[in-house]
């Protein structure tokens, strides 16, 4: 790679990572091409990233991007996107079925979180599931309402 291939990539990392809400870094060592090739596959339908980059490059696009507080070392794989629960969901069900896949830390809602970090943020429900929690929590009295009209009306109907 040239200097100027490597100063565009860099630039094109530093614009991804500045408009993506989660970047967690972690070791892929061990870990076969088909293995990669479907943590790329799952991560495709959620507007996730995935990408093998150098440390020097990923550090230079990082500090670029504002990231600071992410220590790079050994061979590290990025996964990053728009939405970071969707990020953390996609790295912890990868973690789990892949032992060698290991999270490193990430980076979330402006601040540098750990492994545990990331898994916690995995098992929170994402933005449609609580809305679909609000929604039936405003629909819960209407709902009890309409159960009990409808069995007044049938109550009155068999005495009648």
């Amino acid at each position: 790679m040239t200097r100027t291939e490597k100063a565009q990539f860099i630039d094109e990392l530093t614009a991804e990572f500045k408009a993506s809400d989660g970047l967690i870094v972690c070791d892929y060592k061990g870990l076969n091409t088909k293995a990669i090739e479907s943590l790329r596959n799952t991560s495709r339908p959620g507007a996730i990233k995935v990408k093998v980059i150098k440390n020097t490059l990923a550090s230079i696009a990082m500090k670029n991007a504002g990231i600071e507080g992410l220590e790079l070392k050994d061979t590290n794989i990025f996964v990053w996107g728009d939405d970071q629960l969707a990020v953390t969901k996609v790295v912890a069900t990868f973690a789990k079925t892949n032992p060698s896949f290991i999270i490193k830390s990430g980076y979330a809602g402006g601040i540098v979180v750990d492994a545990a970090k990331v898994e916690a943020l995995s098992k929170m429900p994402s933005r449609n599931e609580l809305i679909g929690m609000l929604l039936s929590t405003w629909m819960a009295p209407i709902t009890n309402f309409t159960i009990g009209l409808d069995a007044l009306r049938a109550k009155k109907q068999e005495s009648a």
